[in-house]
């Protein structure tokens, strides 16, 4: 069993308040367009597009006062995650190591930001990280840090279909790749991958039976590839070929339709005139469904498009503007008490401007995904860092896969690649420090060398 010191304590507790830092600084925690949609779930009783009602449920339990409760666990969830992947990568037990680790991503990359925001999206990296410790890495871990991350990797992987996607697609690889060599994926460790995302089913499944009444999986899956066909032009060449047609109701909008999939869905459109997703889940799915056979060339090389530009899509802040008009709605409607605080944040004055620090986190998000590749080379090359290359394969992994489910089956956004981008700096980070910190301390036994 691990033992807290002292110095570990203090460390974890002030790279905790380094990640609250943007959003004490603002004066209330970041508020984004969809905080509003999951703030909701457990009021309204009703399921949403895409809003998990089980990050509903972690906010109406830790929603007062003013949302710093939720944060703050996201906070904290979040160093000691980094904690854990730090030991098993021989840094644990070197408290400054950590304290620097969280001092560097916190200036250099978007993870204070998304920490701090009323959000699912840090638990994205915290569920990628999770689900390699208990694959691949826990050994080093106690059993209750194993068993503890297998529920945060449920959780995550319930909060957001997109990250379910690509923790899933991480598993499905492990699955293919562990028989080849069960040394670096034991059978074991496999099954509590698999068993992390079967938990995580059921707490969805689950949520939405306590919110809404009925087993059902969040709606909205169709949605979504709608509305990249919608923005690549192919659900407007798919109506010019088809209408008039009487499966479809859009065929009598077909010129009055947006270009853009946000405008569609979130404005004014005629998407609220046709009863929004319950009216036209049905017609959009036939159309995905039905284009897809159409046109397969295009299809092809508009998801390819959508991919690469998803990738480099890693800006800071995407969202978190003073405009946000339905999130405000829901917490006058629902935690009016936090109206006062909330007016008085520097978000809601217009005084945040992410310009000058996506000039710094944007090189810095698309250096370290390529510094990823020369990390799995030197892990390759030199046996003293070969521990690494298997984390580095994992985040190099699950940014494409985000790149392709939020790419091909929503839209390019910012959003969707910063909340993954910061494990590839975490990783690159890892290196010099392990260059380095042999050289400070040498464990004592061979307890303290695993540990390590």
């Amino acid at each position: 069993m691990t033992r807290t010191k002292p110095a570990d304590l203090a460390a974890g507790l002030a790279a905790t308040l380094l990640l609250l830092a943007p959003a004490l600084w603002n004066g209330f925690p970041l508020l984004e367009y969809d905080t509003g949609g999951y703030l909701a779930r457990c009021f309204e009783g009703t399921l949403e597009v895409s809003r998990s009602t089980v990050y509903g449920l972690f906010l109406l339990v830790l929603a007062q006062p003013n949302f710093w409760p939720a944060i703050t666990v996201q906070a904290a969830l979040t160093v000691w995650v980094i904690s854990l992947v730090l030991r098993a990568h021989r840094l644990g037990g070197r408290p400054l190591v950590l304290l620097g680790t969280v001092a560097m991503l916190s200036v250099s990359t978007t993870l204070p930001w998304i920490t701090g925001i009323v959000l699912t999206d840090i638990f994205a990296g915290i569920g990628v990280l999770s689900l390699y410790l208990v694959t691949l890495r826990a050994e080093v871990l106690a059993r209750w840090e194993v068993v503890v991350l297998v529920v945060l990797t449920a959780f995550a992987a319930a909060s957001h279909g997109a990250t379910l996607a690509v923790l899933l697609a991480l598993l499905t690889l492990a699955i293919i790749v562990g028989p080849i060599d069960r040394k670096l994926l034991p059978r074991a460790g496999v099954g509590r991958g698999i068993a992390a995302l079967v938990l995580g089913s059921a707490m969805l499944l689950t949520a939405n039976y306590v919110i809404a009444g009925r087993f059902a999986w969040t709606p909205g899956a169709v949605a979504l590839p709608f509305g990249r066909m919608l923005q690549d032009g192919i659900v407007a060449r798919f109506l010019a070929d088809h209408c008039p047609d009487p499966r479809f109701k859009l065929c009598e909008y077909r010129n009055d339709l947006p270009a853009d999939a946000d405008q569609f869905f979130w404005g004014e459109s005629v998407f609220d005139k046709l009863g929004r997703f319950q009216g036209l889940n049905d017609e959009m799915y036939t159309i995905v469904l039905e284009s897809s056979r159409a046109y397969p060339a295009w299809q092809i090389e508009a998801a390819a498009s959508a991919v690469g530009r998803q990738l480099i899509r890693v800006k800071t802040g995407e969202g978190v503007l003073d405009s946000i008009w339905h999130t405000y709605n829901m917490v006058e409607r629902f935690t009016p008490s936090m109206l006062p605080a909330m007016r008085a944040a520097r978000q809601q004055n217009g005084e945040l401007d992410f310009t000058a620090l996506n000039r710094l986190h944007v090189p810095i998000a698309l250096a370290s995904m390529v510094l990823l590749i020369g990390t799995i080379m030197l892990a390759i090359r030199q046996p003293r860092f070969a521990h690494l290359g298997p984390l580095a394969a994992t985040a190099a992994l699950a940014i494409v896969a985000n790149a392709a489910v939020c790419g091909v089956l929503a839209n390019p956004h910012d959003r969707y690649g910063a909340r993954l981008v910061w494990i590839a700096a975490l990783v690159v980070l890892m290196v010099p420090w392990r260059a380095v910190v042999p050289a400070w301390h040498r464990p004592r036994t061979a307890i303290d060398a695993v540990r390590a």
